[in-house]
């Protein structure tokens, strides 16, 4: 009788002692509904913004009437659409930029693109003289049309950075080209793809352009952002 009761009281402790590890084991493994993960998912780190902005840059190359060319000067091109050219780096965001403008139900139209040195003092020559026909001398006809059209060896088309860009529904350049749906719509978004208003009303003396609601160029996603949210023109946001 005695030793029945032994056994008894060994066979109920090792049962208690299993269902005590068996409860222990189930706290473990079945997580509580309200304690914290574990872990996080790190956000995205934001982009920033280039605050000190780097004029060895690629991007952010100067080329107007006081800054030439760098002589010997060869971009790598990459032909986008209708035959026109482009350095190859940003081209993949040129036809981004065209193809999300059509989605939004607009008409852009690419008129220029990369000019040879030669096509450059075609459009200059033929400009001087059309200045020429209207009285001008031929130092005023000059001084003239270097506003409109880049002194070879100037222009920003000789990069493969700068774009001419127009609405089908007009394509005159000229101040109304401010009004139409493209424009607008690429003034607004522009600098998601890393291209800026290249030549702004009221920058003229800064740039030695005149404003030209078509022009377009690329200096990269950072620091397009960077320039619209100044509301300077390249030149002045190289000099800050």
């Amino acid at each position: 009788m005695q030793k029945n009761r032994i056994l008894l009281s060994l066979g109920l402790l090792a049962a208690l002692s299993v269902g005590l590890i068996w409860f222990g084991l189930s706290q473990e493994v079945s997580p509580d509904s309200n304690a914290a993960p574990v872990s996080q998912a790190v956000p995205p780190t934001p982009v920033s913004q280039e605050d000190t902005p780097d004029p060895a840059d690629w991007r952010l190359c100067l080329v107007n009437p006081w800054h030439p060319l760098p002589e010997g000067y060869q971009p790598q091109l990459t032909q986008v659409e209708n035959g026109h050219q482009v350095d190859s780096r940003c081209a993949a965001d040129l036809e981004a930029m065209l193809a999300d403008c059509r989605a939004a139900g607009h008409t852009p139209l690419l008129c220029s693109s990369y000019r040879t040195q030669e096509k450059q003092t075609q459009l200059y020559n033929n400009l001087v003289q059309k200045q020429i026909a209207r009285g001008n001398s031929r130092s005023e006809a000059m001084a003239k049309a270097a506003k409109e059209v880049a002194v070879p060896g100037t222009s920003e088309h000789q990069l493969g950075l700068a774009v001419d860009i127009v609405d089908t529904q007009n394509q005159v350049l000229n101040r109304a080209q401010e009004d139409t749906a493209v424009q607008q719509w690429l003034m607004e978004h522009c600098w998601e793809y890393g291209f800026i208003l290249r030549y702004p009303p009221d920058k003229g003396e800064k740039t030695g352009i005149i404003y030209e609601p078509w022009h377009y160029r690329y200096v990269g996603r950072e620091y397009a952002q960077a320039i619209r949210q100044s509301g300077l023109c390249l030149e002045e946001f190289l000099q800050r």
